[in-house]
């Protein structure tokens, strides 16, 4: 099987000028369109996209909504941890517990999600993981709260995996990383939302005898119960599937990805997941996971934390968390379009963990004393451990050649990844606090260990594409 392609943004946009040849049969050629294929892109995007934001910028507020609820109120007495007496050590166990769920849950959730159509699935897992957040505000204990987490972390671990994989029956691999930076880049404006929404709940402290905290799981837990209900109805399944593309642009929708992407009525053999299970380059990409994984644990769930060793107290220590987000936003989505616009995932990823790097160098070497000069450098480190995430997962799903590869090493990818983000949990000490030297330069080293994993990946397919013969496909870099 062969495949010629141009990315659909760039070209003649008069002409045919892309041809894919049938995966099953090198004698049906098909040719695509690319006026054609742009306004089915657009038409995928319009349904897809928005609706992937707004459910992943739901989930990370429900997921890091409790490093808000820690010190939300703290200077009147009544945070999390001051209402459920629970020590330093207990509240890092109840953050733990929801990466080990999310380990052993997300990748059987993938499966589930391809057995039982992606709107479904997703639809469960957003009303179940709304209404655990919404029962946090009812723990009265350590106990309670270690236990709902950990349901929590079962209820949110198949979402991103999932959104990811999704992706891969609609775009082509030039095409996906933009798509994940936009999607991913919800974090950022989730953080930058809970911050804000915690700072206007800061104030409903006491009303109706609840505390601030408990209001804010409350209200916080509701928008997912209510989003499940519109995505079970609307959101989209397969090209092969769905109502609102006509017969043309659903034989475009599919002939397009043929070869380079997951199709929906490919069924996951054995064959493919034992090649899967066995390929060892992919878990040099899990490696690289996990060290990106830690600053991007540490940052959510610590960056109010943080902040507050800025100098910032009480409810001003959830409102300064909003403008590292929204820098984050911004910076992880041009990063993204970078990538896919030159074709150049692995080195954008490999820049972005060292300029994360060295800003987490300077924020542990900096005075304690300097709020500003570490805001700025909190705002870059922030930005760049988020920004490479987009690219990365871009990359290795570029690389997945079968339905099967995608839906094992995409949620063993972030699987690995929670190795890291139990790391990220205990790198900031409070007894470290204002400086947090360990945190950040813990994030540094990571990064760049991360970082060199990187490069030596994309040296090794360099070396792959120079052993291939005429005709065979190239591996992406």
């Amino acid at each position: 099987m062969e495949t010629m392609s141009i990315d659909p943004a760039s070209g003649d946009s008069e002409k045919p000028s892309t041809v894919v040849l049938d995966s099953f049969s090198a004698m049906s050629p098909y040719v695509v369109n690319t006026v054609a294929e742009r306004r089915l892109v657009w038409r995928i995007d319009t349904h897809i996209i928005p609706a992937a934001m707004i459910i992943h910028m739901l989930c990370f507020i429900d997921r890091s909504n409790i490093g808000n609820a820690k010190v939300l109120n703290r200077d009147e007495g009544s945070s999390l941890a001051q209402t459920l007496h629970i020590t330093n050590q207990q509240y890092l166990v109840a953050l733990v517990i929801f990466n080990v769920a999310f380990t052993i849950i997300q990748t059987p959730s993938n499966y589930m999600l391809k057995r039982f159509r992606p709107s479904r699935w997703m639809a469960l897992m957003m009303f179940c993981w709304g209404a655990m957040t919404m029962l946090l505000a009812s723990v009265r204990n350590f106990g309670g709260l270690v236990a709902v987490r950990f349901l929590l972390g079962a209820f949110e671990s198949g979402l991103f995996p999932g959104l990811v994989y999704i992706l891969t029956f609609w775009y082509r691999p030039n095409e996906r990383a933009i798509r994940i930076a936009v999607i991913m880049a919800c974090s950022s404006l989730g953080g930058a939302f809970g911050g804000a929404i915690a700072f206007a709940i800061g104030k409903l402290n006491g009303v109706a005898g609840l505390e601030a905290w408990r209001w804010l799981f409350l209200l916080e837990g509701i928008p997912s119960c209510l989003a499940a209900i519109v995505c079970a109805i609307f959101f989209p399944d397969y090209p092969e599937t769905v109502s609102w593309l006509s017969d043309e642009e659903r034989e475009l929708a599919t002939q397009r990805i043929k070869g380079v992407a997951s199709l929906g009525h490919d069924t996951i053999t054995w064959k493919e997941a034992k090649a899967t299970l066995l390929d060892w380059r992919l878990y040099a990409h899990y490696m690289a996971f996990i060290s990106i994984s830690v600053p991007f644990s540490s940052i959510s769930l610590f960056a109010p934390t943080i902040v507050s060793g800025l100098g910032y107290q009480g409810l001003d220590a959830q409102l300064f968390t909003v403008p590292p987000y929204a820098v984050g936003f911004v910076v992880t989505v041009t990063v993204a379009w970078v990538a896919d616009k030159y074709e150049q995932r692995s080195i954008v990823t490999f820049c972005s963990m060292i300029v994360g790097g060295i800003s987490f160098i300077v924020q542990g070497a900096l005075p304690s004393d300097a709020f500003k000069a570490r805001y700025t450098f909190l705002c870059f480190g922030l930005s760049f451990s988020f920004a490479c995430i987009p690219p990365y997962l871009s990359w290795l799903t570029a690389n997945l050649r079968s339905t099967g590869a995608s839906t094992l090493a995409i949620p063993l990818n972030i699987a690995f990844g929670q190795l890291g983000q139990i790391i990220g949990v205990y790198i900031y000490k409070d007894s470290e606090a204002p400086g947090f030297p360990t945190g950040h330069f813990t994030n540094a080293g990571f990064l760049w260990e991360g970082a060199a994993v990187v490069i030596a990946l994309r040296l090794f397919y360099v070396y792959r594409n120079k052993q291939l013969s005429p005709g065979e496909r190239d591996w992406r870099l």
